[in-house]
């Protein structure tokens, strides 16, 4: 069910951006490009998984279970990254409108390169002999062998590396992004009150770009945050306290994100239509003032 309604969800979004590609804000195009990742999880990750979720055991051998490790990585790694640029974004356009004015398009299309170079990288360097990917507990999917930080200092090494640069510095950018956010609007409420009605319609879409970006970032790491813990009391802890029934939840809650994005996109992209006709009619009405 997660993998059809990801599939399906992701896919309208991307094919209903399409249509207007050419009238994207920088904003949006980070948002497609996430839903690009969460589409790539269903499609290239999802059979996989349920096919050996049925036969009770993983049944496409070493070299796809490290395939489906590296896709899992690679798209996962993706969206974080992805959100954490789409925080940045929100944050300068808020807190800092000298620097969010200067972001246009292109530089929006040179942000998503270095996310899939960054994503790839790190997707990659377990096969350079550093890291490897590894079965679940469970037995039924693949992820990064994050028992490797029993066995040697350098698989420590490799994986708070992961743990630092894949999840916790991306996750305090995005945290401190949105507090500052919060922090302002709260103390320029009654100064956009006094703008003209053009800059307060500017506001308006803004900000409601902004919920939209805090709500898919609460949601990725709500499903997510379990499955980190899980894996860093595996590295770490005792990983035979962790009973293999329990394991498996946080792996599906964490593959869930993928599914409730969409829901989120076209909830305030009805919103946002609103908003638009409102300044469509605005600009008719000056124009005939005129």
């Amino acid at each position: 069910i997660t993998g059809i309604l990801s599939t399906l969800g992701n896919g309208y979004v991307i094919f209903m951006s399409s249509k207007r590609k050419k009238k994207l804000r920088p904003a949006e195009i980070m948002t497609v490009n996430l839903a690009v990742c969460d589409l790539g999880i269903s499609v290239v990750g999802k059979p996989f998984s349920i096919i050996s979720f049925f036969s009770h055991r993983w049944v496409f051998g070493w070299i796809g279970c490290r395939w489906y490790g590296w896709a899992g990585f690679f798209f996962g790694c993706g969206s974080l990254i992805t959100m954490t640029a789409v925080s940045l974004d929100r944050y300068l356009k808020i807190c800092h409108l000298s620097y969010g004015t200067w972001l246009k398009r292109h530089h929006a299309f040179i942000c998503l390169a270095i996310i899939w170079a960054y994503a790839t990288f790190w997707a990659t360097v377990p096969f350079a002999g550093v890291g490897s990917y590894a079965p679940e507990p469970f037995g039924t999917s693949c992820t990064l062998d994050w028992w490797l930080a029993q066995a040697s200092v350098a698989g420590q090494a490799f994986v708070l590396s992961i743990l630092f640069f894949c999840l916790l510095f991306p996750t305090a950018v995005i945290v401190f992004s949105y507090v500052k956010i919060i922090l302002k609007v709260k103390s320029s409420t009654k100064e956009v009150a006094h703008y003209d009605t053009r800059i307060q319609n500017s506001h308006i879409l803004e900000m409601k770009l902004t919920k939209v970006a805090m709500l898919i970032c609460a949601g990725f790491l709500i499903a997510w945050i379990p499955y980190a813990v899980v894996s860093v009391w595996s590295a770490f802890g005792r990983p035979d306290s962790v009973p293999i029934q329990f394991s498996v939840v946080p792996t599906l809650l964490a593959k869930s994100a993928a599914m409730y994005n969409p829901i989120i996109y076209q909830v305030i992209d009805c919103k946002f239509a609103c908003c638009r006709s409102g300044g469509l009619k605005a600009k008719s009405s000056s124009k005939k003032s005129r």
